[in-house]
């Protein structure tokens, strides 16, 4: 009689099922039901060692008990923190569309692992020939964040460019209209080739497009949107 290709080996609780190439391992209940009232055992496989690294909660929560109940008193006034200070922008006095491709340049070399160059220190590239950026920049000065908040899609981020001395707190800004505010970084606002705001960027190709908005369209579109009330 020719061998049963399906052959069951029963080792303790699993039941390997053997078909020619194929294995499969399937997990089956204990032979008998454990006696009511009677505590399931638990049996350890292979070593253990105790966990040596102290608890990340614990750590953290040890570490913000040492620090001041207000640390507003250690960083003084919010409007004086450089890290809330945005670029500044001029104001656009006409309707503008303008392309710039946003080329960056490596400024260190990056190698294999066996030591040989793959892209040289020099190396210039578009960014935008491999991703594709979901949403849109809308750059604002404080003064027409209500204007950007009606014409930003939900998926579009707000940055706050400074005009002379108005900076307009970021912070204070999101908590008051609900959506997050970012601020504009002099890095961005170089890269991007920036002078002017309002302005929305959004990609198209392998191009950013800059749209700047003069006083004539923010004031339609404030208009337009006080007559749809």
């Amino acid at each position: 009689m020719a061998a049963d290709p399906l052959r069951r080996v029963r080792r303790g609780p699993l039941l390997v099922l053997v078909t020619g190439s194929m294995l499969a391992v399937a997990a089956t209940l204990p032979a008998a039901a454990p006696i009511a009232g009677s505590a399931q055992s638990r049996s350890t496989i292979g070593r253990t060692w105790p966990i040596a690294e102290p608890d990340a909660l614990a750590e953290i929560e040890a570490k913000v008990a040492t620090l001041p109940s207000d640390m507003s008193k250690a960083f003084g006034p919010r409007d004086k923190w450089s890290a809330l200070k945005a670029a500044p922008l001029g104001v656009a006095v006409a309707d503008r569309v303008r392309s710039v491709v946003p080329f960056y340049t490596l400024d260190f070399d990056i190698t294999l692992p066996g030591g040989k160059t793959l892209y040289p220190k020099g190396f210039a590239f578009n960014p935008l020939t491999y991703v594709k950026l979901p949403q849109r920049l809308v750059v604002v000065h404080r003064q027409d964040l209500g204007w950007a908040l009606r014409s930003a899609r939900a998926s579009d981020f707000i940055l706050l460019s400074a005009l002379g001395a108005q900076n307009g707190d970021a912070i204070d800004l999101s908590e008051k209209t609900g959506r997050p505010i970012y601020i504009l970084e002099e890095r961005v606002k170089q890269r991007l080739g920036l002078t002017v705001a309002p302005v929305i960027i959004e990609q198209s190709g392998t191009r950013l497009v800059l749209t700047e908005y003069g006083p004539k369209s923010r004031a339609a579109a404030t208009a337009a949107k006080g007559a749809t009330r």
